[in-house]
């Protein structure tokens, strides 16, 4: 190869400068010229080249900081085929760029997630497949960021999965789940891209469906080794936990094959993919994971991407010459002209330039020769891949084998354990037989001797002949013994032959056998040797007497010996006092030389207990001072709290600031306890230190819970609750002082703060929402005549409504007449269904009062639990009102003296007050009580029929109303755009007047709250009750069938802003 020898001087200073500077303006550049051609609005397919020119950015500068930094400045909210290309280079950047781009990425999440909304929110084809992506960008994000081992492009090997999952089954479950909403992700974007496509036609050959199908090539390689992993995953899990447990990853991973499956046979079957992309075929059923074995068959699909033909390029220029020829045919006509007049005066080719020209030529030669080595290098690599690819595929049939040759060994080392304990177990009962046979031998020979014995003991005893009878028949017995041993003898070698048979089926009856001989055999021994017993007794019964005497004389030979060995030890026992009385003198006169030295230490260790006496209680005191000063930053917290800006947003209820100010008021009697305690004896602080630890925490969040609750307070109890906690803060702080100081702490008085703490308890008793105006002895009475009253307007509802019924009848007729009957039928169902429902409400609250009163009269359970008694009231009236008013609305509208809506609107008043009264009845009721399940199928009963009253009225009016046809012919444009004009007009009015009356209905319902709440009206004689709501007199309701008003527990402050104001319940 040739090499350029001999550069000009002139050419060489003429090359451009190669500095850092300028080396990252021309890399900008190139990055910017080539995300400017990838990303634009052009409905086309992203170019390889321009997305390998990305990536190898990345690569070079170890980021995706410039790639980004041009990125954001794309109008990407403008086009959203300018953000498909985005998304679209952005997945191949975070799959083939450099490691550190998933970082870079993660500062970026939101301008991704806003895209994918923005486009979300919006009607655009392409907008929606924006939407998809970007989860599907901040899902891979997430997940390779939680799970480093994985790179992005989802590519390891099997012993990195395993070391990822780890040993904990908790994390292989979670990994799981994780990849499978990943997969979910990809194949969802699929999904989209294809839904979209027309399958009529090519689309893959054209541009718009190749701008759409581009990105599906980075979904493909990712969902096959997602399908991999998830694979192996689902049979790790398999082998550790039961299959019941994982029916529903066995149910989601069934569903995403089967997606996989048609993703991938679609994708394959397109023009487009064929030549960019290898796609594997998934097999026809989901792996089988209950059978362990199944993991043998699986295998990995594999994604072969082949190598394109290099894009021709505009070659750039080694040695740049600004004098030389811009082109070839400028050099084509001087040669010509030269040719023709003879060369110019003074241009004779030097020999510079015949060399500039040689260079040329060998750059030239050197360019060819590179790209010819391109090219056997892209041939070698393709050739090198597919060896790959043929090599993992032998790799994985080699696994394959390698896991059937594992099972196949387990297979037979299991059936070589079995035959091995079979051949122990048949060894076994071969010694069991050869030991019974030694034993039924040796059982013939002692018998034959025993026999001999026997005979010999009748010749020679002849005294035992009364008991010859005796022996005769135990002979007997002994023969017929002996007779069954033989017979058993015989039925044990027919079992020993059979055994040899079935050795394997009668194992366990032969050992049976065995054992049960063996009892046998030890019984007639004993047998045996009981008669043995019998006739040697004789024998013993007179060398007993001769044993007996020598062991007499044997003990009286140890008595004497034992007097002996007394007699010595006596003398040495004297020996031994008369030392230990020496030795006793010695340490008497010892014992006085150390009183003497211990009382000398006794006096100076009393000088010393006395010094850390008086450390002790100094020390005792220092903790009680430091206590009181943390006690005393506590408090000081505390009461700073109330001039604290950010603190008017925190609010409290009266309720429990009382049980506060209660709680602190207790503890004022354990500190004044703890501090007499302490005057009386400074040796123990214990109990001042936990009474005053205590009291100041109870006393701190007395007052901040004063000032919260002074936040929802009228003006002037505000005030008085924010000056009462100012003032319990600074005697608290006073008596912190006082107990720091070691002269100020016996004149200490603890008892003065219950003085504001007192007032802090009284005004959150007044600031406490009222109640109904009625004594608690009188709730029992109240509410059996409210559940009376509310039963008797029910029925004189149903009255009424029968007789306007009648009334309609003689009145009305056609559509009208058959309009009032539907509507007053549907009325009168309605009331029917109250009626049950009060009726089923009354018996469920006589079960209540009966199983929750005890000994208590029914009074006294009333009284006991007002507050449910309270809203059980309210709501009776509630239903009554709603059922008087719904008649009279009723009557309204078959008179057309009404408006449908105020039926319509009752009968939702009527359903919002059953359901209250339901709600009341149900907080006490048993739950298996079968009154508590009738009423709520009465209430549902109710609903249905209120649904029935509405559908009803509605489609009554539709009838009545005359609906004008609209005539457009006669006119002409000017008209109908002046009637245009005037339509609109009347929408703005009514629009407005709609919003206005929306203001006025917020209002009258936020008036209706502060009623109920009992937060009175200025200028009332007792602002603590509420005063009744002012009542028309054109709208009149029938006794006790009046609008309920309750007294509502604070639970949120409304904001007067809104128009509706959200309902509270009481709490019973």
């Amino acid at each position: 190869m040739n090499s350029i020898k001999n550069v000009p001087a002139r050419v060489l200073s003429r090359r451009p400068g190669h500095s850092l500077e300028a080396e990252r303006e021309q890399f900008d550049k190139t990055q910017a010229i080539s995300i400017s051609k990838a990303i634009n609005s052009q409905e086309a397919p992203v170019k390889e080249k321009h997305a390998r020119r990305i990536i190898l950015g990345t690569h070079h500068e170890k980021g995706a900081f410039t790639f980004w930094s041009y990125a954001i400045g794309l109008p990407l909210p403008s086009s959203s085929i300018l953000s498909w290309k985005f998304c679209h280079v952005l997945h191949k950047v975070l799959r083939d760029g450099h490691p550190n781009v998933l970082h870079d990425c993660q500062r970026y999440r939101s301008n991704i997630r806003e895209i994918g909304d923005l486009w979300g929110h919006l009607r655009d084809q392409y907008g929606h497949l924006v939407n998809i992506y970007t989860k599907l960008l901040l899902t891979k994000i997430s997940f390779h960021l939680k799970h480093p081992q994985f790179p992005a492009g989802l590519e390891v090997t099997d012993e990195v999965l395993e070391k990822a999952a780890g040993t904990d089954v908790n994390n292989i479950f979670q990994l799981t789940v994780e990849m499978f909403d990943y997969m979910d992700c990809e194949l969802k974007l699929s999904e989209s891209v294809f839904r979209q496509l027309n399958t009529a036609i090519a689309v893959s050959q054209m541009s718009s469906g190749q701008c759409r199908l581009a990105p599906l090539i980075q979904v493909i390689q990712d969902c096959s080794h997602l399908y991999h992993y998830t694979v192996k995953l689902m049979f790790k899990l398999h082998s550790c936990l039961p299959a019941d447990t994982l029916q529903g990853h066995r149910d989601r991973f069934h569903e995403q094959f089967h997606s996989l499956r048609n993703f991938f046979r679609r994708a394959s079957d397109m023009l487009y993919f064929k030549r960019l992309i290898q796609i594997p075929r998934l097999p026809e059923g989901p792996p089988n994971f209950l059978r362990a074995s199944a993991l043998a068959e699986h295998i990995k699909p594999v994604v072969v991407i082949p190598e394109e033909a290099p894009e021709e390029e505009e070659p750039e220029n080694l040695i740049e010459i600004s004098s030389g020829p811009p082109a070839e045919e400028p050099v084509v006509v001087a040669d010509l002209f030269d040719q023709t007049f003879g060369p110019p005066n003074g241009s004779m080719k030097d020999d510079r330039d015949l060399q500039i020209e040689n260079l040329k030529r060998e750059v030239e030669t050197l360019r060819a020769e590179l790209e010819k080595i391109k090219m056997e290098a892209q041939r070698y690599i393709s050739q090198l891949k597919g060896q790959v690819n043929s090599l993992e595929a032998e790799l994985e049939e080699q696994r394959k084998q390698k896991q059937k040759a594992l099972v196949d060994n387990e297979q037979l080392r299991h059936e070589l354990a079995q035959l091995k304990a079979l051949q122990l177990e048949g060894a076994r009962n071969q010694g069991l037989r050869e030991e019974a046979e030694r034993k039924a031998s040796a059982t013939e020979a002692r018998y034959s001797k025993l026999k001999e014995k026997h005979n010999e003991l009748i010749n020679t005893h002849a005294e035992l002949l009364r008991k010859n009878a005796d022996t005769a028949k135990q002979l007997t017995v002994t023969q017929q013994s002996q007779e069954e041993v033989a017979r058993v003898k015989e039925q044990l070698a027919f079992q020993m032959e059979q055994v040899k048979r079935e050795s394997e089926m009668k194992m366990e009856e032969q050992s049976d056998q065995l054992e049960k001989l063996k009892r046998e055999l030890v019984a007639k021994a004993g047998e045996l040797a009981h008669a043995q017993e019998a006739l040697s007794r004789t024998e013993q019964s007179g060398s007993e007497l001769s044993s007996r005497l020598d062991t007499l004389n044997a003990e009286k030979e140890a008595l004497s010996g034992a007097i002996r060995q007394r007699e010595a030890e006596l003398l040495a026992a004297q020996s031994l006092v008369r030392e230990k009385e020496e030795a006793l003198s010695q340490e008497q006169q010892r014992s006085a030389q150390e009183k003497g030295e211990l009382q000398g230490r006794l006096a100076e260790k009393e000088s010393q207990e006395q010094g850390l006496q008086q450390k002790l209680l100094d020390e005792r005191f220092a903790v009680l001072r430091g206590a009181a000063a943390e006690a005393e930053a506590i408090l000081q917290d505390a009461v700073s709290k109330l001039d604290d800006p950010l603190h008017l947003r925190c609010t409290s209820s009266p309720d429990y600031l009382v049980s506060r100010a209660q709680a602190a008021l207790d503890s004022v009697s354990g500190l004044e306890k703890g501090h007499a305690q302490y005057l009386a004896s400074s040796e123990d602080a214990s109990a001042l230190v936990a009474a005053l630890t205590r009291f100041s925490h109870l006393a701190a969040d007395t007052i901040v819970n004063g000032g919260a609750t002074s936040h929802l307070a009228p003006t002037d109890p505000a005030d008085r609750l924010i000056n009462t906690c100012r003032e319990c803060g600074a005697r608290a702080l006073e008596l912190m002082g006082q107990l720091q100081d070691q002269t100020k702490l016996p004149r200490a008085q603890p008892s003065l703060m219950r003085a504001p703490l007192q007032g802090i308890l009284q005004l959150g008793q007044d600031l406490k929402p009222k109640s109904l105006d009625v004594r608690q002895e009188e709730l029992g009475a109240m509410v059996d005549k409210e559940m009376a009253a509310t039963s008797a307007a029910i029925e004189d509802a149903v009255r009424r409504i029968e007789d306007m019924m009648n009334q309609a009848r003689h009145e009305s007729s056609g559509v009208k007449l058959e309009v009032n009957e539907r509507i007053l039928n549907s009325c009168t169902d309605l009331m029917k269904a109250i009626r049950l429902l009060v009726m089923t409400s009354t018996s469920l609250q006589k079960e209540i009062v009966e199983s929750g009163r005890g000994a208590a009269t029914q009074q006294e359970f009333y009284a006991k639990n007002s507050r449910w008694t309270e809203g059980l009231i309210s709501a009776s009236k509630a239903v009554g009102w709603g059922a008087t008013q719904l008649v009279e609305s009723a009557d309204k509208v078959v008179l057309h003296m009404g408006k449908y809506e105020e039926l319509i609107v009752c009968s939702h008043e009527i359903a919002a007050s059953t359901a209250q009264l339901v709600a009341a009845s149900k907080v006490k009721a048993n739950k298996n009580s079968p009154h508590l399940s009738r009423l709520q199928e009465c209430s549902r009963t109710v609903n249905e029929r209120a649904a029935n009253v509405v559908a009803s009225t509605k489609s009554g009016q539709e009838q009545i109303e005359d609906r004008d046809t609209m005539d457009f012919s006669g006119l002409s444009l000017i008209k109908l755009k002046k009637q245009e004009m005037e339509t609109q007009v009347r929408v703005l009015e009514l629009e407005k007047t709609l919003e206005a009356e929306r203001v006025r209905l917020g209002e009258l319902r936020k008036q209706h709250y502060v009623l109920a709440g009992g937060m009175g009206i200025p200028g009332e004689e007792e602002p603590s009750r509420p005063s009744p709501a002012p009542r028309s007199g054109a709208t009149k309701k029938p006794p006790l069938a009046q609008k309920p008003s309750i007294a509502p527990r604070p639970d949120n402050q409304l904001d007067k802003k809104d128009g509706v104001y959200p309902a509270q319940l009481v709490n019973y």
